[in-house]
């Protein structure tokens, strides 16, 4: 079951909200001593979480279904860069990363147990018998948090961000499990930045496809702080043009030029940069066009990834695909540092579920 953005908490009874926890989303089967875990498009991801077999095991009903979330859990919150080196080919990495950066389980519906299919039932009842099935749940396997207390939810929207959550999530109290639907409501935080365009992709169907964003760090460093994307045709085509004076002798002094070997789709990127392969790329052209990073771009964005968990947003970069929202012609590129972006408030990740 999916989730639709909403602009703001429901307002009225009748729903249940939760923290939105930043990991993969996952659907644990238990029948026995067999565990197994897929991701929401089906893909299996157990052998990449070994360590989180048996925990579940002695966690869960004989025979039960629950849906989830797979964490990396860290001094500072929740982190998403670390979780995300947990898909990797190599059994002798997988087994070494399990013991390097062990994942988290956090229960939040249960769609099955033992015979009983759930998924019609109420969210209250699949909810009241979950907590009953996870009441003595070991260390690493958690029962997520939930309130009917809208007031609550909103100081858990804003606290919380701090330990790694990007909002909340709403569901109807008398709501069944929809699969593939968007039948629960999330809650998101929006702000805006100005950020520094130093290059772009195209787009298949012509014109720019996405903006490159940068952001200045206190050492006047240019990082990749992430895309700005999603443009209907007549924008992608009006972006083409307003770049086209930016383009010549783009890579003179371009703070990425040493980046611009790395650009074909197939070389091995020594890191994090535009145009740079990983596991998650599927060997796509992710080959950029560099542009003189002298214009500044307004763009909508939800949360900052933060560096190896820490609680400095210095260093990271947008989570999600950002909005472009406008052009700033009124802004000097070198003003554009992560001094502007919110420091979330910092909370750690156990006090969710100790409150």
């Amino acid at each position: 079951m999916l989730a639709k953005a909403s602009a703001a908490l429901p307002d009225g009874d009748g729903w249940s909200f939760e923290p939105k926890f930043d990991g993969f989303r996952c659907v644990v089967f238990r029948d026995g001593e067999s565990v197994e875990l897929g991701s929401r498009n089906e893909r299996p991801l157990t052998r990449y979480f070994p360590e989180i077999v048996a925990p579940l095991r002695d966690a869960l009903p004989g025979r039960a279904v629950v849906d989830g979330e797979l964490v990396v859990v860290t001094d500072h919150g929740l982190d998403f860069d670390r979780l995300s080196l947990r898909i990797h080919p190599a059994e002798s990495r997988i087994r070494m990363l399990a013991e390097q950066i062990p994942a988290s389980f956090v229960g939040f519906d249960l769609l099955a147990e033992g015979d009983d299919d759930l998924r019609e039932q109420p969210f209250a009842e699949r909810r009241a018998r979950l907590e009953r099935a996870l009441r003595s749940a070991p260390p690493s396997v958690y029962l997520g948090p939930a309130t009917t207390d809208r007031s609550l939810a909103g100081v858990w929207f804003e606290h919380f961000e701090g330990a790694g959550l990007d909002g909340v999530i709403a569901k109807a109290l008398d709501g069944p499990y929809r699969e593939g639907e968007r039948a629960m409501l999330k809650i998101k935080h929006k702000r805006t930045a100005d950020c520094v365009v130093a290059g772009t992709r195209d787009h298949k169907q012509g014109g720019v496809g996405s903006l490159l964003l940068g952001l200045f760090d206190a050492a006047g460093t240019l990082h990749h702080v992430g895309v700005a994307s999603s443009f209907a045709a007549p924008l992608r085509a009006r972006l083409a043009e307003d770049l086209a004076p930016f383009r010549d002798r783009a890579l003179d002094g371009h703070p990425w030029a040493d980046w611009a070997e790395w650009a074909a789709p197939d070389a091995a990127a020594p890191g994090r940069m535009p145009g740079g392969q990983s596991r998650w790329t599927g060997g796509k052209d992710l080959s950029w066009d560099p542009v003189r990073p002298e214009r500044v771009v307004e763009v909508a964005y939800e949360h900052v990834q933060r560096v190896g968990g820490s609680p400095s947003v210095d260093g990271g970069r947008f989570r999600h695909t950002a909005r472009f929202v406008r052009w700033r012609s009124d802004r000097d590129p070198t003003s554009c540092t992560y001094a502007q972006l919110d420091e979330p408030l910092a909370a750690e990740f156990p006090s969710l579920f100790t409150r």
